[in-house]
């Protein structure tokens, strides 16, 4: 399947085919707009030559706060980003063998066994989890049992409150008024 998040062929192709790229636009997904979020893994590989667990994993702190800074930058919040994103990556190298699919393919898991792996990563609360696991079945192909239930309210079929929900420009500003009027009751 492929994932049609960006709007930037580059990055959506990127996003499909590495399924690093895809956790971490997940993990930057916070305090920007979603495809500002999920066009930062290309920026990273471009800038770093690497979209690899193993490599972000070992590359200097430092120099990858510097390539976050970069014009445009990553993330608004490029060097607390830059580190949340060398922890994931470590996490995934310390525990998943660097292979950030192993999350939803190791073991053939459940949709309820996927969320408590995501819900175990630096970076990934609750929320954010749900969100992933219900991007994973609407748009990346997984079928783990109980996946719509797991990741509820996201996984809702027909719905749009996530960037689970964005395949094209239009579903992208149901999203986006989803959020307003969600946003607006709580203030309400």
């Amino acid at each position: 399947m492929a994932v049609h998040i960006t709007g930037d062929a580059a990055a959506d192709t990127l996003l499909t085919e590495n399924p690093l790229a895809l956790l971490i636009g997940m993990l930057l997904d916070q305090q920007i707009a979603m495809e500002t979020a999920f066009t930062g893994p290309l920026k990273i590989e471009q800038r770093t030559g690497s979209m690899d667990a193993a490599a972000i994993a070992a590359y200097d702190p430092d120099a990858l706060a510097s390539v976050f800074k970069e014009t445009p930058a990553v993330h608004r919040f490029p060097g607390s980003m830059a580190a949340r994103v060398q922890s994931l990556c470590q996490a995934l190298v310390d525990d998943w063998g660097g292979d950030a699919a192993a999350l939803w393919t190791e073991g053939d898991p459940d949709g309820a066994t996927v969320l408590k792996r995501l819900k175990a990563l630096p970076g990934f609360g609750e929320q954010k989890a749900k969100i992933f696991l219900a991007l994973l079945g609407k748009q990346y192909g997984f079928t783990g049992e109980g996946w719509r239930e797991a990741s509820a309210p996201y996984g809702e079929d027909g719905s749009f409150r996530s960037v689970a929900d964005i395949t094209s420009p239009e579903s992208l500003t149901k999203v986006r008024e989803f959020k307003r009027a969600a946003k607006a009751a709580v203030k309400g």
